[in-house]
């Protein structure tokens, strides 16, 4: 099953229960009979219902489908299974029996790869073997005849069963004399009723059957040899039956055939390769004649795809079929596109959108998705193109194409409408779209120009835009970008130029058209030169790069700034002139007005100093020109931004560039001479004035002198008082040491007076620290659940590797590695005896337990009738006929138990106030049980001379002498409630645990003193002390006396004369002789090394200790730690270690 599934069925002991759902049956029935079970019709085919809620009724319909699935490929309906058989597992063995059937009836049919033979190659624990046998038992089945199915399919043919028998059987005889032209003749007997011979591959049946035949008697020699030879054998356990014969000639056939396919396939011959797939052995469905071109494409592919994937080899059955079957699809699809391709062609010529939209959304058509909002976009172009086309139809591969582009710009307008940009940029790069000159950096471009475009095609009435807009518009943002690029050499060029220093050449970088720069004048060139250097200059420092450079708007804006600076210049040249002429002409009031112009930017000029100004000017003049005036028409003026304007005074006109021959008028006043004049004018004024009106200012000054000399003086005081710092930091830190001693002192008098409130925060402290610290362990192995699961696996395989070297290599290995390897050991004939015995023995107790279970329910029933008789309740015809069912030896025995229960009454009276009593002791019971508490007080209220009987008579009985783990759970639960109640309550000092002589040790020991504890203490010291008991030569005794006395005794039996040594010693005495002392070391030896091998045994073997003492050790361990805090860890465990 697992073979044609190709999936794992469920381990053995489960794969009954797994089948009763039926989908792997279903399964299996699609695999060879796909036509009545399709994949579709298996009910939970996943089998997650089943996994969450258990089995549903409809599970049935899987099982009823695979039993019409065998029906229709003809297997024998006597080895059907019922649909209750498998969903309610009254009869699975039937199940089982029907598989095995049907793989022998496909393997016949070259369907399917038969059953293997597993008998004695698969091993099953007992208890496996013992389920089984309580399954079968329960429903009163029998093991159906495996070994029989072959005769039995031959039975059902309706032919002579004695004829085909005898040809069998010849053919079995043809195949042991391996002579392979006997061997077809035998087949071709019509009475054998075998299909599909081939004389040319008379070898291969031979080769094929030899070795199936001598792999079937191989098995049947085991099978005979190991089960009863008294058994009636079927002749078929050792033959081939007509259906294993038809079956290996299916298999030989198909191999044959498959070789013919891959050398038709070398060769490139279709039609032969049609031929091949056409042969019957391969039962290949659905094959076609008139695509016998698309089958050699595709098992072309098939085969390639297999080399590629590493696998070597033919293909196979399987992959022939799942090749037609898609060679049959490729076809259709084929055909179907081509019809809806016309059709397509058809709706665009008749103008229709929606109808185009539809028929291009045919699944036959096979076209890229298709958006039904974009159909007058599709009809648009599509009819656009469809003219173009030479033949007036589009190609399925131009549908294609021209419907992915298409489709992509309509998401395009959908996207755009929506604003998803990086939808539209995703289409925009797609090779879908097969836009052209996409560029990636251009992306934001591309998408604001495509909205623009879009919002604009709105306008104008059009709901899409077309591939050409978008082409268009991409082209036309390419070219700007491109301009762009060409700016962007030419501010290049324009850095290039300033950073050399030559005006000309930064005349004509600035002067390029791909700059776009406007304002530009050749006269002020060398002001652009030094203004556009300065703000690079600036720049590189603010942005700490000396390779910054200016863009194209600093650019602009520099042009700007020097053209105004030099009608700034220019304005300023002509208000020094003007006020150099005022001054010369002696006019006051056109000297004010020249200086307050606001071209020449003089400050602090006051109206009511004019006539001084005019004064000191006219004379600042007639001194310069008492030196004598060179007569020079320019003069260099120093302007805003430090830059030098030179001015001619007789045409007013100036410029940027130094004159040749330059020589400085030193007869005009500058604007420097002009403000000093004018700020010491004003300043006189002004100081003047001030005088007058801030008398009280100067009282504020006289404050702040007053005030310095008192700052200076606080200033000497803190220098004395730094030089003086370490006395200060002493007597300071003196007084905070006062304070801070005296604030302790006040906190532990107040935590003192507070001790037991104290202890509780801090205690609660350390619970909620310890707590957190777990908690935070605990959430650790959470988070690394994996690794924890890893190291477990890690170790638990560490130690199974451990045990297996210790079973290898050790001489007597452990009982506990035994038992974990058992199964793995070989079986002889008397563990299968004894293991037979075992199971008989097992039988015989149920059947007594039984038997004892129903003999005890049918007297109380007797009983009670008995009871109802005697009060009249039902007829004496009930109780003889209840009798009757009874047999002799039975009713005796009832007799004899109605008896005693006549003569003791008791608990199982029949009457209503015993039977409630007897139900108040039953809860009793298990409540004592249940609850340890009321049992461990009741301990401590007995008397300690009937305490044991107590125990022996009443807890042990209770519960039952813990036979079991429910019992020995409840039992160590109340010797744990009791001791820790003992010591709770009776134990003062922790020495009276070994003096005390506590109830609950002595409760424990004798407990652990029974068979379990003898049997631990006997498997762990019982090799040590038959090793000690064999030494014979040991001599551990330890008392001086026996020593001198054995001495003696050696010396007279060696010398056979009497000692002449006194034979009545004291200790002293016998210590004093040498030979004493000796022998005492020796023995004192030996006796270490004999109490280290006790003390190894015992160490070495802790996990061969019963549960319940080493339980019992951890309570009471526990609870002297709870009641002793302080006492040590050596002193506890010797304490606990000393009652057992």
């Amino acid at each position: 099953m697992e073979a044609c599934l190709n999936e794992e069925l469920p381990p053995t002991t489960e794969l009954e229960e797994g089948l009763r759902n039926g989908v792997y049956l279903a399964k299996l029935g699609n695999f060879f009979s796909p036509k009545v079970v399709s994949v579709k019709k298996i009910y939970d085919r996943e089998q997650t219902r089943y996994k969450a809620t258990g089995l549903h009724f409809r599970h049935t319909d899987n099982v009823i489908q695979w039993l019409n699935a065998m029906a229709e490929i003809g297997l024998p309906k006597i080895f059907y299974p019922e649909t209750t058989d498998i969903y309610d597992r009254k009869n699975m063995p039937r199940c089982i029996y029907c598989i095995h059937a049907l793989s022998l009836y496909l393997f016949k049919l070259g369907l399917a790869p038969q059953i293997q033979d597993l008998y004695g190659k698969v091993d099953f624990t007992e208890e496996e073997i013992s389920n089984m046998r309580l399954e079968l038992e329960k429903y009163g089945i029998q093991m159906p005849a495996f070994s029989k199915i072959g005769g039995i399919l031959a039975n059902e043919l309706s032919v002579d069963e004695a004829a085909l028998h005898a040809a069998v059987i010849a053919i079995n005889e043809a195949i042991d004399h391996q002579v392979p032209a006997d061997t077809l003749m035998a087949m071709k007997n019509p009475n054998a009723m075998l299909i599909n011979l081939d004389d040319q591959l008379e070898s291969t049946y031979q080769d094929t059957l030899y070795r199936a035949k001598q792999d079937k008697m191989e098995n049947a020699k085991n099978r005979i040899a190991s089960e009863n030879s008294e058994r009636e054998r079927d002749v078929y356990e050792e033959l081939l039956t007509q259906a294993e014969i038809q079956g290996n000639i299916n298999k030989v056939n198909t191999h044959a055939a498959i070789s013919k396919i891959g050398l038709a396939l070398e060769q490139g011959d279709a039609l032969a390769l049609y031929e091949a797939l056409a042969t019957p052995a391969l039962g290949l469905r659905g094959l076609l004649r008139e695509n016998c071109d698309w089958y050699f494409k595709q098992f072309l592919s098939d085969r390639q795809q297999k080399q590629e994937a590493g696998l070597t080899g033919l293909l196979q059955k399987e992959e022939l079929q799942l090749g037609v079957d898609a060679a049959n699809r490729a076809a259709q699809q084929y055909q179907q596109r081509l019809a809806a391709v016309a059709k397509i062609n058809s709706a665009i010529r008749m103008g229709d959108a929606e109808k185009t939209v539809a028929e291009m959304m045919n699944p036959e058509a096979q076209l890229p998705e298709v958006y039904v909002f974009a159909a007058a976009l599709y009809q648009r172009e599509l009819s656009t193109l469809q003219q173009q086309s030479h033949e007036g139809n589009l190609t399925h591969p131009e549908l294609s194409v021209a419907v992915e582009m298409l489709s992509s710009v309509a998401l395009i307008n959908r996207a755009l409408d929506s604003g998803d940009v990086n939808t539209v940029w995703k289409q925009l790069s797609s090779p879908v779209t097969g836009l052209t000159n996409i560029e990636d950096e251009n992306s934001q471009r591309y998408i604001d120009d495509l909205i623009k475009l879009k919002s604009q095609t709105r306008t104008e009435g059009n709901e899409f835009i077309t591939w050409n807009d978008i082409q268009s518009c991409v082209d036309r943002v390419n070219l700007a970008v491109h301009e762009e690029h060409e700016r962007i050499l030419a501010i290049g060029l324009i850095n290039e130029a300033l950073d050399e220093g030559d005006t000309k050449k930064t005349l004509q970088a600035l002067q390029i058209p791909a700059a776009k720069l406007e304002g530009v004048a050749p006269k002020v060139a060398q002001h652009y030169q030094d203004t556009l250097l300065r703000a690079k200059r600036e720049k590189a420092q603010d942005t700490q790069d000396e390779t910054a450079v200016l863009w194209l708007d600093e650019i602009q804006d520099g042009i700007h700034r020097a053209n105004k600076d030099t009608e700034e210049s220019q304005r300023f040249s002509l208000g020094i002139l003007a006020i150099n002429e005022a001054v010369d002409h002696g006019d006051v009031g056109h000297t004010l007005s020249a200086l307050r112009s606001p071209d020449v930017g003089l400050y602090g000029v006051t109206p009511e100093c004019a006539e001084t100004y005019q004064r000191e000017l006219a004379e600042v003049k007639r001194r310069k020109m008492a030196t004598g005036g060179n007569g020079s028409e320019w003069v260099k003026l120093w302007v805003r931004g430090g830059y030098h304007y030179y001015h001619n005074l007789r045409t007013k006109e100036g410029g940027w560039d130094e004159p040749d021959g330059f020589v400085q008028n030193d007869t005009q006043l500058s604007r420097e001479e002009i403000q000093s004049t004018i700020s010491g004018v004003t300043a006189a004024y002004n100081r003047e004035q001030l005088w007058l009106a801030n008398e009280n200012l100067i009282t504020k000054l006289q404050a702040c002198c007053r005030g310095y000399l008192v700052r200076q003086e606080f200033n000497s005081r803190m220098n004395f008082l730094k030089k003086q710092v370490p006395a200060i930091t002493c007597i300071q830190s003196q007084w905070r040491g006062y304070k801070q001693r005296k604030a302790y002192q006040i906190r532990l008098d107040y935590l003192r007076a507070h001790k037991d409130q104290v202890v509780k925060i801090q205690s609660m402290t350390r619970m909620y620290q310890a707590r957190r610290r777990y908690r935070d362990r605990l959430q650790y192995f959470r988070d690394h659940i994996n690794d924890v699961i890893k190291i477990q696996a890690f170790i638990r395989a560490n130690k199974a590797r451990e045990d297996y070297k210790t079973l290898i290599n050790a001489e007597n290995p452990p009982m506990a590695v035994v038992r974990k390897f058992v199964h793995l050991l070989d079986q002889s004939d008397q563990d299968f005896q004894e293991e037979l015995e075992l199971m008989k023995l097992r039988e015989e107790v149920v059947t007594l337990i039984r038997s004892n279970q129903q003999l005890e329910n049918d007297l109380n029933l007797m009983d009670i009738k008995i009871g109802l008789l005697v009060k009249n309740k039902i007829t004496l015809q009930d109780v003889v006929s209840h009798s009757k069912k009874l047999t002799k030896k039975n009713k005796e025995q009832l007799s004899d138990m109605m008896m005693l229960n006549k003569q003791r009454g008791g608990l199982k009276a029949l009457s209503k106030e015993k039977r409630e009593k007897l139900e108040a002791y039953q809860h009793l019971f298990y409540l004592l049980q249940t609850n340890p508490t009321y049992l461990a007080k009741l301990i401590f209220q007995m008397p300690q001379n009937k305490s044991t009987k107590f125990m022996d008579s009443v807890i042990f009985t209770l519960y039952n002498y813990a036979s079991n783990q429910r019992e020995e759970y409840l039992l160590l639960r109340l010797f744990q409630t009791a001791l820790q109640e003992e010591i709770k309550s009776k134990v003062d000092q922790i020495h009276e645990i070994v003096t005390g002589n506590p109830t609950v040790i002595k409760m424990v020991v004798s407990f652990n003193r029974g068979a379990r504890g003898q049997n631990a203490l006997r498997q762990i010291l019982a090799p040590v002390v038959k090793e000690i008991i064999d030494d014979k030569s040991l001599n551990i005794k330890t008392d001086p006396v026996d020593i001198y006395k054995s001495w003696v005794n050696q010396m007279e039996s060696q010398t056979g004369e009497a000692s002449k040594l006194p034979y009545d010693v004291t200790p002293e005495q016998a210590l004093n002789h040498e030979e004493v002392r000796t022998r005492l070391d020796a023995s004192i030896r030996n006796m270490r090394t004999v109490t280290d091998k006790f003390l190894s045994a015992i160490v070495s073997s802790v996990d061969k200790i019963p549960y319940g003492m080493r339980f019992i050790a951890k309570v009471l361990k526990d609870s002297l730690y709870e009641k002793f805090p302080d006492a040590g860890e050596d002193e506890l465990l010797k304490f606990c270690a000393f009652p057992f």
